[in-house]
């Protein structure tokens, strides 16, 4: 039985279900190829970003900047790219990038979802149909005679569209669970590069404000007050001294001369 036989004796209902199957077919596709580039690159991007977010904070962020094509180079640059946030506005821009990417990957889980209710559905009404069409032209004065062998045949030919039907349903089912479990093992792999990169920057953020701190706290330690008290004497003493005056013309007096006895 070739392919445009089958679609002939499985009635109208075959159309629908063949539309459904193009549609979940391209969408299979189009996820494979997304989920397997990601899985191929994401372990390597995690560990490249975090280990320059140890040593340097612009080399990670120039990092994450380069992988933003990859949704977890998206995720890890949201935060990165802020100035000097502090570790709760960083934290919020995790989960709203985290957010926004795991959106992004359910892409096509909705038509799957619909293929998988839809098509058992068009299946049966398709062998209902079918059946109506067969048993409309029986009468009983011709049960058990050779003229109802034809029922059969179109009882057989009724029951191609249910087959159909679930064929495709399995067949978008399989790959939509394969999908949710890949799904759900990239909110873990988010969720603990997330929590990596945000120890890793508390921890910046405590040693920078704790130098910040040191610094602001020598430059108190005498009150303002007493230092620009100190510049005023230092510079009125400046101004009250005169240079001496050390020329023989000066205003010592000489001693008197001494009296001659002769």
């Amino acid at each position: 039985m070739t392919f445009e036989e089958l679609i002939q004796k499985g009635g109208p209902a075959m159309w629908p279900l063949l539309v459904l199957s193009i549609l979940s077919l391209s969408t299979i596709i189009d996820r494979l190829w997304f989920w397997t580039n990601l899985l191929i690159k994401e372990k390597q991007t995690v560990t490249r970003v975090l280990e320059a977010a140890r040593r340097d904070w612009s080399i990670a962020t120039e990092m994450a900047r380069r992988t933003v094509k990859q949704p977890i180079g998206r995720f890890l640059y949201a935060p990165l790219r802020l100035q000097n946030p502090e570790p709760e506005v960083f934290k919020l821009a995790l989960e709203a990038a985290a957010d926004d990417e795991l959106a992004s990957m359910r892409k096509g889980d909705k038509l799957l979802e619909g293929v998988i209710a839809l098509a058992p559905m068009l299946g049966l009404l398709g062998t209902v149909l079918g059946l109506i069409g067969s048993l409309g032209s029986i009468r009983l004065g011709d049960l058990g005679t050779s003229s109802t062998a034809g029922v059969t045949v179109g009882i057989g030919e009724a029951l191609i569209s249910t087959a159909a039907g679930l064929v495709v349903a399995i067949f978008s089912l399989v790959f939509y669970r394969l999908f949710q479990s890949l799904l759900f093992n990239q909110m873990k792999v988010f969720r603990k590069a997330g929590n990596e990169l945000e120890l890793l920057y508390r921890q910046y953020w405590q040693k920078a404000s704790l130098n910040q701190y040191n610094s602001q706290d020598q430059n108190s330690y005498f009150p303002s007050s007493w230092v620009q008290n100190s510049r005023n004497v230092s510079d009125g003493l400046e101004q009250d001294k005169k240079p001496t005056d050390f020329s023989p013309e000066s205003d010592v007096e000489p001693p008197p001369d001494e009296p001659n006895n002769n």
